[in-house]
């Protein structure tokens, strides 16, 4: 009740209250939860884009959050010293896509490449799966690729 009290009470003199009201009314919500490992288990499912930890131990807390566009910890660390003054970027997932992508950074604008090599040994040991998989997922040309190799290894018996 005080949450709600004190929700109506700021939103009287925003200057474009009739915005925040109608945001409010369509996607608002106070829930209430039983502890704090509840809230975090609630706040992982809705990976919201901001999310304000406002606990007495947030740093304790934040290695349980999974799923977040930006975290705010502490009674000091509004979403606005985020947004405007402390630096990271104010580009963020969106409706619970924090789930699956992160904010955008530098990494974003950055060409990646993986790189792999097996020994003989590693691929002698997962080539039975690979062909496995391969075979599944309907990608035959995949699992005959491990099956050539098989065939002509040396030292083959």
């Amino acid at each position: 009740q005080k949450v709600q009290q004190e929700v109506e009470r700021q939103i009287e003199t925003l200057p474009r209250r009739a915005i925040a009201e109608e945001a409010l009314e369509n996607y608002g919500a106070i829930i209430l939860v039983e502890d704090l490992k509840e809230a975090v288990k609630l706040a992982n499912r809705f990976a919201p884009e901001h999310l304000e930890l406002m606990v007495e131990e947030p740093f304790a807390v934040l290695g349980s959050i999974r799923h977040a566009g930006a975290i705010f910890l502490g009674r000091y660390t509004p979403e606005a010293v985020g947004d405007y003054y402390a630096g990271p970027n104010h580009i963020l997932p969106t409706g619970g896509t924090a789930r699956f992508y992160s904010p955008l950074s530098v990494d974003s604008f950055m060409k990646k490449s993986s790189v792999i090599s097996f020994s003989a040994e590693a691929f002698l040991q997962g080539s039975r799966d690979i062909i496995k998989l391969a075979t599944v997922e309907g990608l035959d040309a995949h699992a005959s690729s491990i099956r050539v190799r098989l065939e002509d290894r040396p030292g083959k018996e």
